[in-house]
């Protein structure tokens, strides 16, 4: 059996492929688009509490989809969390780790959490840490007794960005809706 290799090209132009559904997938598709995630261009730091900022990259309310970059900005803890959709994160700055799990992640290491799992996610990295994430279903937070505080989902990550935009003047990106 051979292994699969890159199709060899040294065209640098668009090739047509003739796909069949075309006209379709240009009249319903959002299209790909880039968004700047480097600058505050395309999406602001949004404050989530006071050591940590959330940067909004893309909605998607059809499937339940959000992506961010988390920013905890010193050593710090966001609270304990239960996840009803699955998690894929990278560790892009810093470093992070579950108290509930004994390894920590530094940059470029792979986080995935399953639905029906809850963690309580700790930095203790002089700077904090920066996680990049593609999230699906409701995150359901609690105290530290337990107790149930609050639900995020995509329409309140959606409600934090387009809250903090309209209080501080800042267009509303339609390029972050999917």
């Amino acid at each position: 059996m051979n292994a699969m290799t890159a199709p060899p090209s040294s065209k640098k132009e668009i090739v047509d492929v003739g796909f069949a559904h075309r006209e379709l997938v240009a009249r319903l598709s959002p299209g790909g688009r880039y968004i700047d995630a480097q600058t505050d261009v395309d999406s602001p730091w949004v404050p989530f509490g006071d050591n940590a900022a959330i940067k909004h990259l893309a909605f998607d309310v059809r499937q339940g989809i959000f992506s961010n970059i988390l920013w905890v900005k010193s050593p710090g803890t966001i609270g304990t969390h239960l996840h009803r959709g699955t998690i894929v994160m990278v560790c892009l700055e810093g470093s992070v780790r579950y108290l509930e799990y004994d390894w920590v992640a530094s940059p470029g290491g792979l986080i995935l959490e399953v639905p029906g799992e809850s963690h309580t996610l700790v930095t203790e990295h002089p700077e904090g840490v920066k996680l990049f994430g593609w999230m699906q279903g409701p995150i359901d937070f609690f105290d530290e007794n337990g107790k149930f505080v609050d639900t995020s989902d995509v329409w309140w990550f959606i409600n934090h960005y387009e809250t903090y935009c309209r209080e501080n003047n800042i267009p509303i990106n339609p390029k972050l809706y999917l």
